[in-house]
């Protein structure tokens, strides 16, 4: 009769890019589609001079290896505490498997050391939410409960499905409007920056507890301006004033992907085509130099949903979810708002 397989489970944690290990990079780098809400991160931080300060306060990444006595140590999950410019971001967990492959026995040994080493490098009340495939989010949550007792929010932040357009699978085609109608898309200039704020604005409203203020909303809209990661799309009535309709935010970009962050219309606008316009000409010009898109659309939102599977991205509506590209559930679940420091992403 064989003997049972021993594992040997280890965490490690770094508090500056500086000094990730190359079996991290590689790892991330080899997968940057699931990877993206890291690596990009990640990467850009390597931009900052070494022994600058984060923006608002401490970063870190933590890895979780196994290994037995056949197979070397091999990264199995990485976790990154990160900030940026707007605030510190949630809780973001990669793991090597796809979500189809994560079981209890894989993800308890692991996950309950890796909450450990985050609990010994961050305070309490800097882990405001998680945001990981789902089982990952899910047991993460019961142990850091059972570890610190903050409890959790019980309805998550969001749920969503990550899915991904590539070259391949984006569809291109014209798409007609009224004829009283005239528009235009375009990367977004500094003269948008207050009408891109209001949408900014509109779009945060959605998205609790992550509201932005006005003032907030100005310093979002004039950082995505700046960055050029904001595209608008125009249109005007006759001879009236042309109004911005639609915004695509693009973030997170890393050497062959880019996200879609934010995309939003005018409650005026809407039922014309101008998010699927959009969005169909921003990736349509991201795919000149990368790979894929990638973006999260929430469960309960069907209509975004209808508008990204008609753009190409894959693994919704009809099709055989989270069976192609790497598209998974994820979710994010937050921490008891009256113990934790809430950011904003």
């Amino acid at each position: 009769m064989p003997g049972l397989t021993t594992f040997r489970y280890l965490t490690s944690t770094y508090t500056s890019v500086h000094s990730l290990p190359r079996q991290l990079w590689n790892i991330l780098r080899a997968d940057p589609r699931r990877s993206n809400v890291i690596l990009s991160h990640a990467e850009k931080a390597l931009t900052r001079a070494q022994g600058d300060e984060p923006s608002t306060g401490k970063e870190c990444w933590i890895t979780c290896s196994s290994s037995d006595a056949s197979t070397p140590e091999a990264i199995d999950l990485i976790l990154s505490c990160t900030d940026n410019a707007m605030d510190s971001y949630p809780i973001f967990i990669f793991s090597t498997r796809h979500s189809s492959q994560l079981d209890e026995e894989f993800l308890l040994p692991r996950l309950s050391l890796l909450v450990k080493a985050l609990h010994a490098a961050v305070s309490v009340t800097r882990v405001f939410s998680v945001f990981a495939p789902d089982p990952v989010a899910t047991m993460f949550t019961a142990l850091w409960v059972d570890l610190t007792g903050v409890r959790f929010i019980h309805e998550p932040y969001y749920a969503a499905t990550f899915t991904v357009c590539t070259k391949r699978s984006h569809i291109d085609r014209s798409m007609t409007i009224h004829p009283l109608l005239k528009y235009d898309i375009r990367p977004a200039v500094e003269s948008d920056i207050v009408d891109v704020a209001d949408l900014c604005y509109g779009f945060a409203l959605l998205s609790a507890p992550f509201i932005l203020s006005r003032e907030g909303s100005v310093k979002e809209a004039t950082l995505l301006v700046q960055n050029k990661q904001v595209w608008v799309h125009q249109i005007q009535r006759g001879d009236e004033t042309p109004e911005l309709a639609s915004i695509v935010c693009t973030t997170r970009p890393s050497t062959t992907v880019t996200a879609i962050t934010k995309v939003y219309t005018n409650p005026k606008w809407r039922k014309l085509g101008c998010a699927e316009r959009l969005v169909r000409r921003v990736c349509k010009h991201l795919l000149k130099t990368k790979e894929s898109v990638v973006l999260y659309v929430a469960h309960d939102n069907a209509a975004a949903a209808k508008v990204y599977h008609r753009v190409g991205f894959v693994g919704l509506l009809d099709e055989n979810e989270f069976s192609a590209e790497g598209v998974e559930p994820w979710l994010e679940i937050g921490f008891d708002r009256d113990v934790v420091k809430l950011g904003h992403w």
